[in-house]
């Protein structure tokens, strides 16, 4: 068996430097059964401390999530923290999901920290990720750490650092800290010796003052009293919405709501789902039996930390139909408008946020009423910018990306699944509290502002030679952009890792104002928008394709769906070759 000299350099030094007996043990079996292509992948590479922080599949090597990737990333953050604040007494705030080994590494997290003379507030049990974040916030905390994947596949986990406003780090703190990361040369430069008198408990305290700030949120109490009894179904794919979902939907006013009960236990196996994703149809397949089974008006479903939610609705025919993440989105904003402009509340001081391969749904509502509208690059932790630093001069009242994350208030800087479900809930209260349906809600929004449809593709490319692909496929839209997509010609190019944007048939080119990104969108003539970006989290290359078009009335609605699914199928083939 020949491995690269750099990559034998490092298992070498997994063997021989100070690991444990289990980690050398894993490591020596691959060997002995000449198992290249996982040893290569496990060691080819140092698992990469990005802005994010990591995500990985679990096992013992430099590339894998273990106790020493996650004590490396740790001691790094640490490192960064007691450089930013000298002499400041620094404390942060650890939780985790459901996931296998969430709780390890957890720990793994806090015995570093303290080790490092840094105070840690630490979960006692599992928490979804916002609640994390508004932790944070509340306990005057320089950072936080949350231990998660978010929604992949069992084999995966991750750790998401955050800064001291509660959001995940930007320009400059992130390449600070990963400076310090990647600083790190020896495994014996990390402090894995607790320190208890500096790690407390906490739960139940943070878990009250978010629901009471919550509920505050509420915009609709009166529907909601009206339309307490309105049947919700609610899993939480065996993750930690659980712990708050029932819980804020309880405070919120509603009295019939149903735990699909097969997965409403924390389990890291996930043995329900193939993938516990609720952009997944297939992650929702008990929650709409059941919700068949008790006529519910709503469907909720949220990811292992409980930073997404997927929602199913009734359609015109009685049938439970799966919204995808633009649609909720575009419906929350108009919703929240809507009942904002209703109550008089809307002063022309108010701020949405969402991102660039977002449905531009939302700006036509945003303009259409009137509130200022940012588009930011795509990851929840840009929107959290944005609202950090309008923080005291504008007030904030929703994000949203297409990926199934939404924020309502600015109690949280990150998505937040919790909030989000109980506003979802509000939302189909208020319009159920009309006549109407939210499904009907969504057609009379496309006739008012036009009607938008999206789709997604992504291409999975895995281990080191799939990185490689997704590079090539990258450079090779970038030096050969497609002339026509959908039989409209290109006439916008943005390449947002170049910063520049050009007009095709003018030959000319601008600035584009945002930080660095390797995301390429192409703008047709007919207006459609459709971006090409590799995955920061999983090693997939995505595809968004957005197109728009007027839409009379509610009895077009079917003919003009299907004309615009035809069109995104054609640009995804044109695209794909």
């Amino acid at each position: 068996m020949q491995l690269e000299d750099s990559t034998q350099k490092t298992v070498d030094q997994w063997l021989n430097g100070n690991y444990d007996q289990a980690t050398k043990a894993e490591i020596q079996s691959l060997i002995d059964k000449q198992a290249s292509t996982e040893l290569t992948d496990a060691f080819y590479r140092s698992l990469e401390f990005g802005t994010g922080g990591l995500r990985g599949i679990m096992g013992a090597g430099s590339n894998r999530i273990n106790k020493y990737t996650i004590g490396t990333a740790t001691q790094g953050l640490a490192n960064y923290l007691n450089k930013k604040y000298p002499g400041e007494e620094i404390s942060v705030a650890i939780a985790h999901d459901s996931r296998n080994n969430s709780d390890v590494f957890a720990n793994v997290t806090a015995d570093v920290f303290s080790a490092n003379g840094i105070k840690v507030y630490f979960f006692s049990a599992l928490r979804p990720t916002p609640e994390l974040s508004f932790a944070i916030r509340e306990l005057g905390c320089k950072s936080g750490v949350m231990l998660t994947a978010s929604h992949n596949p069992k084999e995966y986990n991750g750790y998401k650092a955050y800064g001291n406003d509660g959001g995940q780090f930007t320009s400059p703190d992130d390449k600070m800290v990963m400076d310090e990361v990647a600083a790190i040369s020896s495994i014996d430069e990390v402090k894995f010796n607790r320190v208890d008198d500096l790690v407390e408990l906490i739960g139940e305290e943070i878990d009250n003052s978010y629901l009471t700030k919550i509920t505050a949120l509420s915009v609709s109490p009166e529907a909601i009293a009206r339309e307490h009894d309105l049947k919700i179904v609610f899993s939480p794919i065996h993750g930690t919405g659980i712990t708050l979902v029932p819980k804020a939907l309880e405070q919120f006013g509603f009295t019939n709501v149903t735990i699909v009960e097969e997965q409403s236990k924390p389990d890291g196996n996930f043995p329900t789902v193939v993938y516990p994703n609720p952009e997944e149809k297939e992650a929702l397949t008990l929650a709409l039996k059941k919700a068949a089974e008790i006529d519910a008006d709503l469907v909720l479903a949220t990811d292992p930390d409980a930073d997404r939610v997927g929602i199913a609705v009734k359609n015109n025919d009685g049938e439970f139909v799966l919204l995808n993440g633009n649609q909720t989105g575009s419906l929350l904003i108009n919703y929240l408008l809507t009942a904002w402009e209703e109550r008089g509340k809307l002063t022309g001081n108010e701020y949405v946020v969402s991102t660039i391969v977002t449905t531009s749904l939302i700006k036509a509502i945003c303009d259409a009423k009137g509130v200022e509208y940012f588009n930011t690059l795509t990851g929840f932790k840009w929107i959290g910018k944005v609202m950090t630093e309008l923080q005291g001069k504008k007030t904030f009242i929703a994000g949203g990306e297409e990926s199934y994350g939404y924020l309502i208030g600015d109690l949280v800087r990150d998505k937040d699944a919790v909030i989000s479900c109980a506003f979802i809930a509000e939302m189909t209260a208020f319009y159920k509290d009309k006549g109407s349906s939210l499904y009907q809600a969504m057609i009379e929004m496309y006739v008012d502002y036009g009607m938008y449809k999206e789709d997604l593709v992504s291409i999975t490319k895995k281990g080191k030679t799939g990185a490689e692909e997704i590079k090539a496929m990258m450079e090779q839209f970038r030096n050969n952009p497609p002339a026509k997509l959908g039989g409209s010609p290109v006439v916008t190019l943005k390449d947002y890792e170049l910063n520049k944007e050009t007009d095709i048939s003018a030959g000319t080119s601008k600035e584009l104002g945002f930080p660095k990104s390797d995301v390429l969108q192409f703008i047709t003539e007919d207006g459609s928008i459709i971006s090409a970006r590799p995955s920061g989290t999983e090693p997939k290359i995505k595809f968004y394709c957005s197109v728009n078009t007027p839409l009379a009335s509610a009895d077009e609605f079917k003919a003009t769906e299907e004309k615009l699914n035809n069109k995104i199928k054609t640009i995804m083939e044109d695209l794909q070759g």
